[in-house]
């Protein structure tokens, strides 16, 4: 009788967590030390309610379709288990005799992993937990990058770049895009990609660095003086001098965190306001993490390839790790993956580094170094006539 699995997304989907699925299922039905394939329906929500997908019989061209398909295709959620949840998770891995478990997720989901991990070593229970990265926030620690962010990054610096032709094709007032981050800058910080490949003034805020408001709208103010368009770019969760967020919902999330919300049209508003220009915010929201057009390449590769690693390394007996990711970008890209104790990447946030920032609202060349091949490169350049 081969091993049951079971594997479950946490947090918000990414546009490759698909990907990971699939690279799971797929190596799993290469392998015959494995018996049934469940996923959770809707995360740690499953696993506590014991609603499991039996995924051993779908049919190989859907789970070849997994590639394709954004957001979560076996549902995720926010929910942060509580010591008194633990006893039902053990109930439910032990009714469906799971033998190996994998969590997709990010830092809070690979505490969950962590904890799940200790709670089967102290029941004596032989399980094997693997973590398999994934946030387009790209702040988990230890690996070079998180599955996701290379998609999630393309999407932010394309568009960004669309707005900013459109800004200086007719500059008669300050864009302002909000892109997704409440505490690391990363996603935001591919959206200055827009100031290499058009002619317009381009300034960019990130949650690492606190804001002067005063000097962004001086910057600001600068900025679009030089007539040729600008476009402001702000991480959803970036913070005034006295540490409170620009903007704020009010709302906590499963995880217990503040959701933000709002920040492009607070700070056009305050354009219009203290500084007498137009302006207008846009926000692309949801659309910047599950846009399959804009897909990374290499990011949906490589999320396939940790979802099969972790499968593979389960198997060996391997148990209380994450897959992470190591990677050379000289003279090309390559990169290879490895495990690391969930212990080391559990709640650990890794932020965007300060020295990537200059002048507080412009991205170092040192940060598309790294990013262009995550991204996928092959840019369009686009006629500048003016």
């Amino acid at each position: 009788m081969g091993r049951n699995i079971l594997i479950a997304h946490g947090g918000g989907p990414t546009a490759v967590i698909n990907s990971s699925l699939q690279g799971v299922v797929e190596a799993a039905r290469a392998h015959r030390q494995v018996g049934k394939i469940y996923a959770a329906r809707f995360g740690a929500e499953g696993i506590l309610k014991g609603d499991l997908i039996d995924l051993t019989d779908v049919p190989a061209g859907t789970i070849a379709r997994l590639a394709h398909t954004p957001a979560s295709a076996i549902g995720s959620c926010r929910r942060k288990l509580g010591e008194a949840d633990y006893p039902t998770v053990l109930e439910t891995l032990k009714k469906f005799e799971i033998d190996c478990f994998f969590y997709n997720g990010g830092n809070d989901s690979m505490d969950t992993c962590h904890k799940v991990n200790e709670l089967a070593k102290r029941e004596g229970l032989d399980l094997r937990v693997i973590g398999i990265p994934k946030t387009m926030d790209n702040d988990l620690d230890v690996t070079d990058h998180c599955p996701g962010f290379g998609s999630a990054a393309r999407y932010a610096a394309q568009s960004a770049a669309e707005l900013a032709l459109d800004a200086s094709g007719l500059p008669i007032h300050v864009v302002v895009l909000e892109l997704m981050g409440r505490a690391a800058g990363w996603v935001t910080a591919a959206s200055a990609l827009a100031a290499r490949l058009t002619d317009c003034q381009v300034l960019t805020y990130l949650p690492e660095v606190l804001v002067d408001e005063d000097k962004m709208l001086s910057d600001i103010e600068a900025a679009f003086a030089k007539g040729k368009g600008l476009l402001v770019t702000v991480s959803e969760g970036i913070r005034g001098l006295d540490g409170k967020p620009l903007a704020d919902t009010g709302i906590v999330d499963g995880f217990g965190h503040t959701v933000p919300g709002g920040t492009a049209q607070y700070v056009t508003e305050q354009i219009m306001k203290q500084l007498g220009l137009k302006s207008r915010a846009e926000k692309p929201g949801l659309l910047g993490r599950a846009s399959i057009p804009y897909i990374s390449p290499l990011d949906r590769e490589e999320a396939y390839a940790v979802g099969r690693f972790a499968l593979e390394s389960a198997l060996k007996g391997e148990s209380g790790c994450m897959v992470a990711i190591t990677a050379e970008r000289k003279p090309v890209y390559s990169s290879s993956l490895f495990l690391t104790p969930l212990q080391d990447v559990a709640n650990v946030e890794k932020k965007f580094p300060l020295e990537w920032i200059v002048d507080g609202n412009r991205i170092a060349d040192a940060f598309f170094d790294y990013a262009m091949p995550l991204m996928g490169g092959d840019f369009p350049e686009y006629a500048l006539l003016r």
